[in-house]
């Protein structure tokens, strides 16, 4: 009897090509590709033993590794199947569909807040272009950054123009770190971000951008970049970066990264 494809097959197939897809893009973005790579030539191994030659003392040995390699490989990738499961929740068509349970007055004063804590910071990087000042600001989203948090000085403060600027003075012992604004507040300041490696990076980009870049590919933060060598202000998000922005651009980006 011949094999039957049905839609059911086609859908099926296409669901498992879509999460090897993700896993490869996943494990890419954390340097982990080899590693990807070895687990799917052991997955074909195993199918192609088992299902095919049906060799049964070589398959049921596979069988078992396969059993323990589950574990193995919950505790190797925990970070990573963290980040892919914010990444489900945060995704935008599941915010969209949670916002349908909201009511219109919460809309409003989310959009509200959400204007409040966006100006500020869109002002205080114009002031900071204007004067060359480096800054560099990490808006916290569906990912807690409080390991990355850690590494600084604790605020707990109101999201304030003249406090960014003041801390990203020149002169001002925390000028050099990243801050990290979460829950609307500037939670703190001096923090130390895990710096890119990636050599797509064009190189006139400096240190800064690199470890807004590296924020954004370990999480789903927002990091905005104001060069103390040309007073630019660019956006890195999802490992990508958005340059030489306006104000208006600036504003409108966050307003729609953050809503």
């Amino acid at each position: 009897m011949l094999f039957e494809f049905g839609i059911k097959d086609f859908v099926d197939i296409l669901l498992v090509a879509m999460i090897l897809y993700y896993i490869y893009r996943l494990m890419r973005e954390s340097r982990s590709l080899n590693v990807f790579i070895g687990i799917l030539v052991f997955i074909i191994t195993w199918l192609f033993v088992s299902q095919v030659l049906e060799m049964r003392l070589l398959g049921s040995i596979l069988d078992k590794l396969v059993g323990v390699g589950v574990i193995a490989l919950i505790v190797l990738f925990q970070d990573e199947i963290r980040k892919f499961l914010y990444n489900v929740g945060a995704h935008r068509r599941m915010r969209a569909f949670v916002k349908l349970f909201s009511s219109k007055i919460d809309g409003e004063e989310t959009k509200r807040a959400l204007k409040e804590t966006i100006m500020p910071i869109v002002m205080a990087a114009m002031n900071m272009s204007r004067g060359k000042v480096g800054a560099l600001i990490v808006i916290e989203r569906t990912m807690p950054l409080d390991e990355v948090a850690g590494t600084g000085d604790l605020i707990d403060s109101n999201i304030n123009q003249r406090l960014i600027e003041n801390i990203f003075f020149k002169n001002s012992p925390l000028h050099d770190g990243a801050m990290i604004i979460s829950k609307k507040r500037i939670k703190a300041a001096g923090c130390i971000l895990p710096v890119s490696h990636d050599m797509d990076i064009p190189k006139e980009l400096g240190l800064r951008h690199r470890a807004a870049m590296g924020i954004s590919q370990e999480s789903d933060a927002v990091a905005v970049v104001v060069s103390e060598e040309t007073g630019c202000i660019s956006i890195a998000v999802g490992g990508h970066f958005r340059l030489r922005l306006s104000a208006e651009e600036l504003e409108s980006f966050l307003t729609k990264e953050l809503e």
